[in-house]
């Protein structure tokens, strides 16, 4: 009679926590995925404004959805009127009602305080992306035919050398960062890259020069469209490049 009351008792048991398992589970509230898409509303270059200050915003000639498909459109609205923007206001508070207000970008660039890493967070990040998107535009594409065309080729042996070298050191860049052609102190056009938000124009930069293209090698400038593809995103960024634009900031800078 006591083996009989003991698997009685633990045939009972067992059907218990089965009933308690079963409630518990048909309890759980599943949040239901929506049936339709939600369509991404776009808004425009025009809208993206930065907060009054010393520093603007470069303007884009274009709608967002004009470079792709070698860029979305939602990443360039992103990448414009959220990060771009944020590094404009963010500059533009940190010069406000001081000495530096009113010197021009290049200037305080050469003569930065390294150690002063917010500052020189907000000055690369307006700098850098500022000829970024100056550069960018949906007829870009092919090569300069003027005097930067034999500049490129007399300093690199051709333009498809060029661009060879320019997406090596691009691919090879370990993390974000960013490619420059840049004009060295002795007039040759020379390649870099450099981490974060720095620069060429910054003090202790491996290869010193004035910038006359870049290209942006943060994820947040290529991830939606490409994921990990950093290599697709660069391949196609020479799709988009303004040359005559390009070649203007070439003849400035020689003329300086």
């Amino acid at each position: 009679m006591k083996k009989i009351a003991v698997l009685l008792f633990s045939i009972l048991f067992i059907v218990v926590i089965s009933s308690c398992k079963r409630k518990k589970y048909t309890e759980v509230v599943e949040v239901p995925l929506p049936s339709v898409a939600e369509k991404l509303t776009l808004g425009s270059p025009e809208d993206a404004k930065a907060e009054p200050g010393a520093f603007e915003i470069t303007k884009l000639p274009f709608e967002y959805d004009a470079l792709a498909p070698n860029i979305d459109a939602q990443t360039m609205e992103i990448h414009y009127s959220k990060q771009y923007v944020t590094f404009t206001n963010n500059l533009n508070k940190a010069l406000a009602a001081t000495e530096s207000e009113n010197v021009p970008i290049e200037e305080m660039l050469k003569k930065l305080d390294a150690s002063n890493t917010y500052l020189k967070n907000n000055l690369g990040g307006y700098y850098n992306h500022t000829l970024y998107f100056d550069i960018l535009t949906p007829k870009g594409g092919g090569k300069p035919t003027d005097t930067l065309a034999s500049a490129i080729n007399k300093d690199f042996g051709s333009f498809d050398d060029f661009k060879n070298q320019f997406k090596e050191e691009a691919n090879i860049q370990f993390g974000s960062g960013w490619t420059w052609l840049v004009i060295d102190k002795t007039g040759k056009l020379q390649i870099t890259t450099t981490q974060n938000q720095d620069n060429p124009l910054m003090p202790r930069a491996e290869i010193a020069g004035t910038p006359i293209l870049t290209i942006d090698l943060w994820e947040h400038a290529y991830y939606l469209n490409y994921t990990n593809n950093r290599k697709k995103y660069i391949d196609n960024f020479f799709n988009l490049i303004n040359w005559k634009k390009v070649s203007e900031k070439y003849e400035e800078a020689l003329s300086k």
